[in-house]
């Protein structure tokens, strides 16, 4: 098969017949494999024994994905005593023959991205293009931190000299075993970022993923090894987060912590972490990400963009647009226009090809969903949807109406609050600058949308604004569709701690640690 055209986030289609035909070809394929066990990976063994915890389908809760271990404190611990055993070599690896490694296990992806998209769709409840989409940043990802490596001589350089017998040189090197932990929105794209930076630059690695997304996360493991990564240079366990984050906090072979999931359990990470000495740790912690429609937009591009943000994967996006600012001279007709888009929405199983929106991740969510709605109606007015679907296709899964609302108080916390529910509460401004304020007043700073054809809105919206990633006019996503060696993904204030971002220039280097070594020969 050819394929035209990359997935990506921002297309805003896919139907080409030959995509479709072998997506459905792996889908058929990936249900072979289900309801079966799944193994931790410690070092050289596969651990399959002990309690299982059940990964079930949200999109039909009767399909068992497959079965994996309630991992305890003393795996986690054999993991991360693997991974310090073998840091020693893979720190002495040549950075470039890592690089290829890395470039390897990149291509093991893509060469079985249908599959590993239809997994998706079952197991996170993403629709098919959402899916794809994931799995080719993956992969490049992969290539994108293996080109930083070069394009850095592997973070070592020559530096000055005070005598000419002197010579003097900066080297990047590892700290040792990072954690890798992941949320279930993104479970494959974000640890493969998130663990391809920290192999990289030359640090082991233990891999938890979210116990929502196992299977995916075990596929990532596999794509890894199958790359050339050893086995326990990178493991991977599964279980409940609290054992593992009291584990990670205590254990002193852990030498870093990479992190994407919620504000609560980041800055608990952060102020648990390196209680001896600063050790890194990376975390990204979401977002309550504004849409500004200023009365120079094009509705168009600004209706457009804000459904696709506010409504893709269900809201269940740290980028996804969460609040919206229109102009009141343009409100009644953006309005009208979202409302439109929203109502064509398809939701139903994210397998069939027409579906736009899929189920929500899980039980709570979909109960987070139900209490989000009752505030807006109590309080404000639901213009549109509001309601958990059951019954018939929705009889078995957690599915929920995307839901617009207005008339709400701007100091409302469905305006602060991080929710990861389809519901958009709209509110009316009557400036830029208002808009711009409002948009500020936040904890969080993560993403933030513009749309006004006026060039000078749109500077004056990227200077004042207060977020790391920032868009303008875009019709495929207000807020979301970050892409690697394209957008770079940071988080300011409450959304991020390091002023570098993921899919951006700086990422690899924060996995290293400056040694400065001078000789006089």
């Amino acid at each position: 098969m050819t394929q035209a055209f990359k997935i990506t986030y921002t297309t805003l289609g896919a139907d080409l017949e030959d995509f479709h035909r072998e997506f459905d070809r792996a889908a058929v394929e990936v249900q072979r494999s289900f309801g079966k066990t799944w193994p931790q990976e410690i070092g050289g063994d596969s651990r399959g024994e002990g309690a299982l915890f059940e990964d079930r389908s949200p999109g039909d809760t009767r399909v068992l994905v497959g079965r994996f271990p309630k991992g305890s404190r003393e795996d986690y611990r054999a993991a991360f005593a693997a991974a310090k055993a073998a840091h020693a070599g893979w720190a002495g690896t040549p950075w470039r023959e890592r690089v290829e490694r890395i470039r390897s296990a990149a291509e093991a992806i893509s060469s079985r991205k249908f599959r590993l998209a239809a997994l998706l769709v079952h197991e996170a409840g993403k629709n098919r293009t959402e899916a794809m989409g994931e799995v080719e940043e993956s992969a490049d990802l992969l290539r994108y931190y293996a080109q930083q490596m070069e394009e850095n001589a592997g973070f070592e350089r020559p530096m000055g000299r005070l005598a000419e017998n002197e010579e003097a040189r900066s080297v990047g090197r590892p700290y040792g075993p990072f954690a890798v932990i992941a949320p279930f929105n993104f479970p494959i794209a974000l640890p493969a970022g998130m663990a391809a930076g920290a192999l990289l630059a030359g640090n082991t690695v233990v891999f938890k993923p979210s116990g929502d997304c196992p299977a995916i996360g075990w596929e990532l493991w596999k794509a890894l090894v199958d790359g050339g990564i050893p086995r326990g240079v990178v493991n991977f366990v599964t279980g409940a987060g609290g054992p593992f984050g009291e584990e990670i906090l205590s254990n002193p072979d852990v030498a870093g912590i990479v992190f994407t999931g919620s504000k609560e359990v980041g800055m608990r990470l952060l102020k648990g972490f390196g209680r001896d000495w600063p050790k890194p740790c990376i975390v990204e912690m979401g977002g309550k990400n504004p849409a500004i429609v200023t009365a120079k937009a094009d509705l168009e591009k600004a209706a457009e963009g804000v459904m696709r943000s506010a409504f893709g994967y269900g809201g269940q996006k740290c980028s996804a647009c969460s609040r919206v600012y229109v102009h009141r001279d343009v409100e009644k007709a953006f309005v009208d226009r979202l409302l439109g888009k929203t109502r064509g929405i398809r939701v139903g199983h994210p397998i069939r090809r027409e579906v736009f929106l899929g189920p929500l991740i899980n039980e709570e969510a979909r109960r987070r969903y139900e209490e989000t709605t009752r505030w807006a109606a109590a309080e404000g007015e639901i213009l549109h949807g509001g309601r958990l679907l059951g019954g018939g296709e929705f009889g078995h899964g957690y599915y929920v109406e995307p839901t617009i609302v207005a008339g709400l108080p701007k100091s409302h916390r469905l305006f602060r609050e991080e929710r990861f529910v389809p519901v958009l509460p709209v509110a009316t401004v009557e400036s830029l600058e208002e808009a711009i304020s409002l948009a500020n007043d936040s904890e969080y700073g993560l993403t933030a949308g513009v749309f006004s054809e006026d060039p000078a809105e749109v500077e004056t919206f990227f200077e004042r604004v207060e977020a790391g990633v920032t868009y303008a006019n875009r019709k495929s996503g207000a807020t979301t569709g970050a892409w690697p060696g394209v957008n770079s993904f940071c988080g300011w204030k409450g959304s991020g701690n390091t002023g570098r971002g993921v899919c951006g220039p700086y990422y690899v280097q924060q996995f290293v640690r400056e040694q400065s070594r001078t000789w006089m020969r």
